[in-house]
C-alpha cells in the first residue's frame, strides 16, 4: 500500500481521502471552480483576465528590484530568518558545525515547522525586538529540563541577554529602546521563533538546544509563548491560546508517530521519512506535502470533516466536482472519485511548510524533484494582489466591507481562483523576466514575487496594509 493509500493516522485501512492531498486534485477542483465564475455563473466574483498582465508585469518589477540577479530561492519560511538582512542560518550553521549531514538536517527540520506552526497572524500592532541571547556552557546545564518553570526560567535568561556564562558581555537592550531591531507580522514571528529555537526553548535537553521535541512541546503554554514574543499589553500579540494549543497537538502527535516505529518524537522524524535515514539521494515535492499531511494532520482542530475523517484546510464548494487529478506524474488524465465530490482542498499552511522544507532537504544533499507540483498558495498576500489588480472583481463592493469566515463559499471560491490565477501569473512573469519554468519555478514567482507585491499594493490602497478581503481566521488557514 502507497503512503497516498495509508490512512492518515498511520494505520493499514485504505485513506478514504487520499485524493484531497494530491497538488493535482487542488489544481483540477479549483480549476472547475475558476471556469464556472469565468462563464460567469458567479454570484460573488467575475474575472478580468485582460489585467494578469498588468499584474505580472508589477510581479516582475518588484522580483527585479528584490533579486535583481534573478537568483531567487523558494518562498519559504527561511526568508524570515533573514529579516533586516541579517544571516541567522549562518548563526545555526555555527551551532550545527561537525554534525553529520542528516543532524543538521534533522536540526533545520525541527526549527522549520515549529516556527512555521507558529506563524499566525500577529496583529498591527505586535512587535518583536531581537537582540543575540548569549547561552549557557553545557556543562552548566541540567541533562534534561524537568519542567515549565525551568523553561520560563531559560527564556528570562535568554530575554536578559547577559548570562552568568558571559558576564562581560554588554547589556541587551530592551525590546522598547530603539537599539534593538523591531520587527513585525511574518518577519517578526520568523525572528522569535528563531531565537528562542536556538535558546533552547522547545528542547528538553538544555544540553542540546538546537532541537525540538514532544516533551519540551507538552511544557509550552500561553506563559511561556509571552516570553518567547515578547507579547504584553503593550505589546498585545492574538492568538497565544491558539499558539499553544497547536503546539501541544504537535507533541502529541510526535508521540504517536515515535510509537510507530520508534523514531525520536520530533519533527524531525519528517526527514527519517522522507530520506529513509539520511540515505535517498531523491525527494519529490509531492511526497514532502504528503507527509506533511499525514503525519501533522491530527493537530488541526479546525477545518473541514468529510465522510467523518478530519480533513484540514479544505472546503465544499458547489462547482468543485469529483476529478482527482493524476495520482502521479506518470499517469494520463484524471479520474473522478464520487466520495469526495463537491469538496476542494488547498493544504495552504502544510504546503507553505512543505515548500519551507525543501531547502533543509537540499542542503543536505537530497534532489527535490517536480518543484511545481505544489500550487501557489492561496492566502491574503496572493489572493489580495489578484484583487487589487483587479483581475479578481468583486460583485458587490460590500464584500470587502465585512469579515468572512473561512468556509464562506465567497472565501474559497477566491481561493481556488488565487490557486489557477498564480499558474496563470507565473508564466506571464517568466515571459517579462526572459526565463523558463526550469529557471523560475513557482516557489520562486512566489518569492519573487506574488507575496510581496500582494503586501506592496495593499500598503499602497489600505492604511497598514490590510488586505483587501478581511477573514475571521484561528491562524490555522491564513
Amino acid at each position: 500500500m502507497s503512503d497516498s493509500e495509508a490512512a492518515a493516522d498511520g494505520s493499514d485501512r485504505p485513506d478514504l481521502l487520499a485524493v484531497l492531498r494530491r497538488p493535482q486534485t487542488i489544481r483540477v477542483r479549483c480549476a472547475a471552480i475558476t471556469a464556472a465564475v469565468a462563464d460567469e455563473r458567479s454570484g460573488w466574483f467575475r474575472l478580468d483576465r485582460t489585467r494578469l498582465p498588468e499584474a505580472a508585469a508589477r510581479v516582475a518589477a518588484v522580483t527585479r528590484r528584490r533579486y535583481p540577479d534573478l537568483r531567487i530561492p523558494f518562498h519559504s519560511r527561511w526568508r524570515h530568518f533573514e529579516a533586516g538582512g541579517v544571516d541567522r542560518k549562518a548563526e545555526l550553521d555555527a551551532k550545527l558545525a561537525g554534525l553529520p549531514a542528516a543532524d543538521r538536517a534533522r536540526a533545520q527540520f525541527d526549527l522549520t515547522v515549529v516556527s512555521v506552526l507558529l506563524d499566525a497572524g500577529a496583529g498591527g500592532d505586535w512587535r518583536y525586538a531581537e537582540h543575540a541571547a548569549a547561552a549557557l556552557p553545557a556543562s552548566a546545564l541540567p541533562a534534561e529540563r524537568v519542567g515549565r518553570d525551568e523553561l520560563l526560567a531559560a527564556l528570562d535568561q535568554a530575554g536578559a541577554g547577559a548570562s552568568a556564562a558571559s558576564p562581560a558581555a554588554a547589556p541587551v537592550p530592551a525590546p522598547d529602546t530603539p537599539a534593538a531591531a523591531r520587527y513585525g507580522r511574518s518577519e517578526g514571528l520568523g525572528v522569535a521563533s528563531f531565537r528562542a529555537f536556538m535558546a533552547g526553548a522547545f528542547s528538553s535537553l538544555p544540553a542540546e538546544p538546537c532541537r525540538v521535541d514532544a516533551k519540551a512541546l507538552r511544557q509550552i503554554d500561553a506563559a511561556v509563548l509571552r516570553g518567547v514574543f515578547q507579547a504584553s499589553p503593550s505589546n498585545p500579540l492574538v492568538g497565544l491560546e491558539g499558539r499553544a494549543g497547536l503546539l501541544a497537538r504537535l507533541g502529541e502527535a510526535l508521540q504517536d508517530e515515535s510509537r510507530r516505529d520508534g523514531t525520536p518524537a520530533r519533527p524531525a522524524l519528517l526527514f527519517d521519512r522522507l530520506s529513509a535515514g539520511g540515505t535517498r539521494r531523491s525527494v519529490s515535492a509531492a511526497e514532502v506535502l504528503r507527509q506533511v499531511l499525514r503525519t501533522l494532520g491530527p493537530i488541526w482542530t479546525s477545518g473541514s470533516q468529510v465522510m467523518g475523517v478530519r480533513a484540514g484546510d479544505v472546503w465544499p464548494h458547489r462547482w468543485a466536482g469529483a476529478a482527482t487529478g493524476a495520482a502521479t506524474a506518470d499517469e494520463q488524465g484524471a479520474g473522478d472519485d464520487p466520495v469526495t465530490r463537491g469538496w476542494v482542498p488547498f493544504h495552504k499552511l502544510s504546503q507553505w511548510l512543505s515548500y519551507s522544507l525543501l531547502e533543509p532537504l537540499q542542503w543536505a544533499g537530497i534532489e527535490v524533484t517536480g518543484l511545481d507540483a505544489l500550487t501557489g498558495l492561496p492566502e491574503y498576500r496572493n489572493g489580495g494582489l489578484l484583487l487589487d489588480s483587479g483581475v479578481i472583481v468583486p460583485r458587490q463592493a460590500a464584500m470587502l466591507q465585512r469579515k468572512w469566515k473561512p468556509g464562506d463559499e465567497a472565501v474559497v471560491e477566491w481561493r481556488a481562483l488565487t490557486v489557477t490565477l498564480l499558474d496563470e501569473l507565473a508564466e506571464l512573469v517568466r515571459r517579462e523576466l526572459g526565463v523558463g519554468a526550469e529557471q523560475l519555478p513557482l516557489a520562486c514567482v512566489l518569492e519573487g514575487g506574488t507575496w510581496a507585491a500582494g503586501r506592496e499594493i495593499a500598503a499602497e490602497r489600505r492604511a497598514g496594509g490590510a488586505p483587501p478581503l478581511q477573514i475571521d481566521s484561528d491562524g490555522t488557514v491564513f
